[in-house]
């Protein structure tokens, strides 16, 4: 709608899991560079927390990005297991092992053939489990801890990769036994207010536009507006490249900004 009268080929401010648009702060970038470390070493297990919004499952589809799909096997669980045998039948569907057995002991050996054939082969298994804030059961968390048995001498046959909201950091710490295989920690957390203006620029330069479209004034403004939580920080520069486009704007300034803001902040109340 907006992308011709800005000069960009897509755009820049969706709130989708989009690898290339991830903003690699020094922060961020340290964050990123010891999660993939210990994902690529078959280290055991990764945790990635924040709150909601702060992109994280952006972070973990960087990092899934980065592997070799020739020889990297990934079971990515999107939905919340409600128990032990759902956990076990997704992994299971997710590697594309074909397994009808119904007895649970005959299920875990198949994966067992699965992830030593993969580790034969010189393929890494990694099983990701996204928006884990939302698994409750306490035997799921000893069903995880029990998948990092699968190992030999000196290498896990699967890594584990756990991505959600605070909480699922909370149930960790209570099982011990998982507690102790986390191999990596990051946490994701709102941008700085120094930080904002770096970020959009990234953002519109992967969508095609080097010069800048927001001034300084409208900047502050949304570092306010947003709070440097990336999913509200998005949407409210969506909206004024929206609004800009439809006054035929050459920037977006401070006083478009300014009545944006005022008016999503009316529709809220």
């Amino acid at each position: 709608m907006y992308r011709a009268h800005w000069g960009l080929r897509e755009k820049p401010f969706e709130n989708t899991p989009d690898p290339r648009f991830l903003y690699k702060s020094p922060a961020i970038g340290e964050t990123y560079a010891r999660l993939l470390y210990a994902l690529k070493g078959n280290r055991g297990a990764v945790l990635l927390t924040g709150e909601s919004g702060c992109g994280k499952t952006l972070m973990a589809r960087a990092l899934i990005q980065d592997f070799n799909p020739e020889n990297t096997e990934l079971a990515l669980l999107t939905n919340p297991c409600r128990t032990p045998d759902e956990l076990l039948g997704e992994v299971l569907l997710q590697l594309g092992v074909d397994s009808p057995q119904p007895n649970r002991i005959q299920r875990l050996h198949r994966l067992n053939e699965a992830l030593y054939a993969n580790f034969s082969l010189g393929k890494d298994t990694v099983v990701v489990i996204d928006e884990g804030q939302l698994l409750e059961d306490p035997q799921i968390f000893e069903e995880l801890r029990l998948l990092l048995n699968f190992q030999l001498n000196d290498a896990f046959l699967l890594t584990l990769f756990m991505v959600g909201q605070p909480a699922l950091a909370e149930r960790v710490r209570q099982h011990t036994q998982l507690d102790e295989r986390i191999s990596a920690r990051g946490v994701m957390r709102a941008l700085e207010r120094e930080e904002i203006a770096a970020y959009v620029a990234h953002r519109l330069k992967v969508a095609g536009r080097d010069e800048a479209i927001f001034s300084a004034g409208a900047l502050e403004l949304i570092a306010q507006y947003s709070g440097g939580v990336p999913r509200k920080l998005n949407h409210i520069c969506d909206i004024c490249l929206v609004i800009g486009y439809s006054r035929k704007a050459a920037q977006v300034d401070e006083e478009l900004t300014y009545r944006l803001i005022l008016h999503e902040e009316d529709s809220r109340v």
